[in-house]
């Protein structure tokens, strides 16, 4: 199979040659029995079902519950390229949790003019409450999964971050579980890190973020929105893998000034709660009154260091795609380099020439919503036809600081399993960072989405998108 449409194929590069990382797949692979990977196919997608692993599509009145597809080829990168992206993650991690330092403390970047002051002081994601705030150890960012794109040998671009609450993780770890349990002859014959031991990574980074206010060992939750979250069955893994106890907000309440949980010994207290609630639903108290899903006091009690929350509150205002066009000036604000991954360049449709010059290449261009996730709200010029641009077109217009705009970019593909053979389709990457007073881990390897449809750009499970293992070759 050889990619000739333009497309830098990974295992196949431009030309059709087996690139090197893939040298030793290759060899297994052409003496596989076909028969053999179809029987395969069929026992992960059992493992799959059975294991439970899925995720829920909001808006659907029926199946809204669905199985992700898993393809088999797993995504290979080099030793050398690996280390080459880590070192750029690292250097935007250490930046993005600078940048959240400083905007809710000094704000020099904005007394520098580096980037616009109505850009926090008007972003929904910014937190009035966290000014003057210092979280524990000062870091705001405990877990992100980076966004990238490749376009050729060595070509990577930062698409996005991911601060907030970013999900995945449980995918990347069952898609190795997987390919182990189907394929345990090809680790024999490839060396390939481990991502195994992420939630004991995941357990020490989060206590060695615990407040000072901690007696002897930490004591780690993860707090979910309940089993109704698309993300419930990561929710649930991460806790189980950590061995800590999963909890709700009904479970928790303020005790002597500490946040404590429910157990048969009574209340007791937490250190460290790992949350994938949402800032606005964290503390009726504090944010939405109507919220049944947070802690009522939770902020006060962080406030007052009695509590590590992860990821900061706060923390989603680096997820802004109309900040993320200023990640260059940020990066060489807070750590004096240049960036090492490349941004993909960005239109803010918030300026005026930007939106005009959007509005006039619509065709062309990926448009996107600020806040928006999950492939949702989004426009993808190439692939739309005229009906879908002009009411996107109407959308722009009434709510131009809603939408940045970029490139479609001629995303690597890599191959895919289909009933004819091995067939590319379109991939990103999202690595995982955590990160402690003590360290900044990049696990090697990471959640590789794949465009299951043949010439689609759209990747997200949501959209129909699948997941791949991607595997990091060891240093030889």
């Amino acid at each position: 199979m050889a990619e000739k449409n333009g497309f830098f194929d990974e295992m196949h590069g431009f030309d059709g040659n087996i690139q090197s990382p893939y040298t030793e797949y290759n060899t297994w692979f052409s003496n596989v029995d076909a028969g053999r990977l179809k029987r395969k196919a069929k026992d992960a997608e059992n493992f799959f079902r059975q294991t439970g692993i899925t995720f829920n599509v909001y808006g659907e009145t029926e199946a809204d519950e669905r199985l992700i597809p898993f393809d088999m080829v797993p995504r290979i990168i080099s030793a050398k390229e690996w280390n080459k992206l880590k070192l750029g993650i690292e250097q935007r991690v250490k930046a993005l949790n600078a940048f959240l330092h400083d905007i809710y403390h000094r704000q020099e970047i904005l007394r520098a003019g580096r980037i616009p002051t109505e850009l926090i002081s008007n972003n929904e994601a910014f937190l009035p409450q966290m000014v003057g705030v210092d979280p524990p150890g000062s870091i705001y960012t405990h877990i992100v999964g980076t966004d990238l794109v490749r376009t050729g040998p060595g070509e990577f671009f930062v698409l996005e971050d991911n601060a907030r609450t970013p999900s995945g993780v449980s995918y990347m770890l069952e898609n190795r579980e997987t390919m182990l349990k189907i394929f345990p002859e090809l680790f024999s014959r490839v060396g390939v890190e481990r991502v195994s031991d992420y939630p004991q990574l995941l357990r020490r980074s989060l206590a060695a973020c615990a407040p000072v206010r901690t007696n002897g060992k930490p004591t780690v939750a993860v707090l979910t929105p309940g089993v109704h979250n698309s993300a419930y069955f990561e929710h649930a893994f991460l806790a189980d893998q950590m061995g800590v106890e999963l909890v709700e907000g009904h479970d928790l309440r303020v005790v002597d000034g500490r946040i404590a949980m429910r157990t048969t010994c009574g209340f007791e207290p937490i250190d460290v709660l790992y949350r994938r609630v949402d800032d606005e639903y964290l503390d009726p108290l504090n944010f939405n009154p109507e919220s049944m899903l947070g802690v009522p006091g939770i902020m006060d009690v962080y406030r007052a260091g009695g509590i590590t929350i992860t990821n900061a509150p706060g923390t989603g205002i680096s997820d802004d795609k109309a900040l993320y066009s200023y990640m260059p000036e940020i990066i060489e604000f807070y750590t004096g380099q240049k960036p090492l991954l490349k941004n993909v360049e960005t239109w803010r449709c918030s300026e005026a020439s930007s939106l005009q010059y959007v509005l006039d290449n619509l065709s062309e261009l990926v448009v996107k919503e600020v806040h928006g996730s999950g492939g949702y709200g989004m426009l993808v010029g190439p692939a739309a036809n005229k009906a879908e641009i002009e009411k996107f077109r109407e959308k722009l217009k009434a709510r131009p600081s809603n939408y940045i705009a970029q490139p479609t970019l001629s995303l690597s593909t890599v191959p895919i399993l289909t009933d004819a053979g091995l067939a590319p389709r379109h991939v990103d990457l999202r690595p995982f960072v955590l990160v402690s007073p003590k360290a900044i881990e990049v696990v090697p390897g990471g959640l590789t989405r794949v465009a299951m449809e043949e010439g689609s750009l759209v990747v997200n499970s949501s959209q129909g998108g699948g997941t791949k293992d991607t595997w990091v070759l060891r240093d030889e």
